[in-house]
């Protein structure tokens, strides 16, 4: 063999063996062996499914507990927590995870910007106030955010160390074609610059998930035609009985939407 060959040999396996090495445990084992620990925010605690119970309002029928009844795994954990933040995950959910922890879903990130907030805060004001509030949301995202969501990853690869971690995004909350809109009156302009900084949140939270080598799924697909005010919407408008479901999916939006977001993204 030549000393050519001799390096070009020992380069591919190198790589490969890198490939492996990177390669998370649970890849190469079936999902009946793996330890589950949902992580995240009310989007991941099941917030607007029915079902909900406890302080953090944790419902079996929210993606996590749909795809543990789907996949029956060896263990399943929920720490996920409604109005959670990085900074109450880190606090008070990475003790949940362990090296045998196989599998870690999370939203989080929206209550961050002050996501929550700026949709009530449009209900009530015109457009103009509507799209400044966002406006203001947009700059907690760009000037902080991304260190508070590598702060988090970074945690979680540390007390997950050989876990396959997925972080899903949030879904695109209005419907833009209906001319009317909810309690409140919701316009479609107001509708628009929400809209629009869903998809500025998704994409940054996809950007500092991939560039901690975590799997990102967007729900945006999933959820396309069926936004609030939609004529089968998958998601909660202001909901004045219930206030904590507004503008949370509804048991179609977690069994229809997240659940095979989260499927394509273990496939």
């Amino acid at each position: 063999m030549s000393r050519r060959t001799t390096v070009l040999a020992c380069l591919v396996s190198s790589t490969l063996l890198s490939i492996v090495a990177a390669t998370p445990a649970a890849a190469a084992s079936p999902r009946s062996e793996w330890d589950y620990v949902a992580l995240g925010d009310s989007y991941s605690s099941g917030v607007g499914a029915s079902g909900q119970s406890g302080l953090c309002l944790r419902s079996p029928n929210g993606y996590p507990g749909l795809w543990n009844a789907a996949n029956d795994p060896a263990s399943y954990r929920s720490v996920a927590c409604g109005a959670a933040t990085t900074d109450t995950l880190r606090a008070s959910q990475l003790s949940a995870l362990g090296s045998g922890t196989d599998l870690v879903t999370l939203t989080i990130g929206g209550n961050d910007v002050g996501f929550a907030p700026a949709v009530i805060t449009c209900t009530v004001v015109g457009d103009s106030a509507c799209a400044a509030t966002v406006e203001a949301a947009m700059e907690l995202l760009g000037t902080q955010l991304p260190d508070k969501l590598d702060a988090t990853y970074d945690e979680i690869r540390e007390h997950a160390p050989n876990a396959l971690v997925v972080v899903l995004g949030y879904p695109i909350l209005f419907d833009e074609t209906a001319q009317t809109c909810g309690v409140g009156g919701m316009s479609i302009a107001k509708r628009k610059s929400l809209n629009s900084g869903a998809v500025e949140l998704n994409q940054m939270i996809k950007a500092r998930a991939q560039a901690a080598g975590f799997t990102f799924s967007d729900v945006t697909d999933e959820f396309a035609g069926h936004g609030i005010c939609a004529a089968s919407p998958w998601l909660h408008g202001l909901d004045l009985l219930s206030p904590t479901d507004s503008f949370h999916p509804n048991n179609s939006g977690y069994q229809y939407g997240y659940l095979p977001a989260l499927d394509s993204a273990l496939d």
